[in-house]
């Protein structure tokens, strides 16, 4: 019945969707994921500087324009919203002594993931992910954990940090 209250409540004044990282804290963090979302964003523009011109786009091409542009707009949301928990939530002040240069890294990854949200530019993206790659080594070794680079084995085939895990 409280179901049956809430929902007609929610159709006539909808409740504003949230979401959030748990601040239990639950101590399970990983970057891979904001640098996936930044080779989303590099994959985003090579196929967007892939199309036509936009005045000799077909209307195929052109929504295709549009969602390419949307899901670049999203992984950059992402990017900034991962590395701002991390950050937020795992980085102390141990981390901080160790690694003086965090507070400016993540700023100018933030900066950075604008940027590339208002541009259609690789060198842009390409950016974003090398200092994407800097907050992985760091969040990596500040747990003791001994990172390597590989390419991904997917397009854009980016080079990308990983923690060299023991099995």
């Amino acid at each position: 019945m409280l179901a049956k209250i809430l929902s007609q409540i929610d159709r006539r004044a909808p409740f504003a969707t949230v979401a959030a990282h748990c601040d239990i804290p639950c101590k399970i963090y990983d970057p891979i994921t904001a640098q996936l979302a930044v080779l989303t964003m590099i994959r985003m523009v090579d196929l967007l500087e892939e199309l036509p011109a936009f005045e000799s786009m077909s209307s195929n091409q052109q929504a295709q324009f549009i969602r390419l542009i949307a899901e670049k707009e999203q992984h950059g949301h992402k990017v900034k919203d991962e590395i701002r928990v991390i950050w937020g939530d795992y980085i102390k002040q141990p981390q901080l002594d160790s690694y003086p240069e965090l507070h400016e890294l993540v700023h100018s990854i933030m900066l950075l993931a604008s940027k590339a949200k208002q541009h259609i530019d690789r060198t842009i993206t390409i950016e974003l992910l090398e200092k994407v790659n800097r907050f992985a080594e760091i969040f990596w070794l500040s747990k003791g954990i001994a990172v390597y680079v590989a390419t991904s084995p997917y397009p854009p085939t980016e080079k990308l940090v990983y923690p060299k895990l023991e099995s």
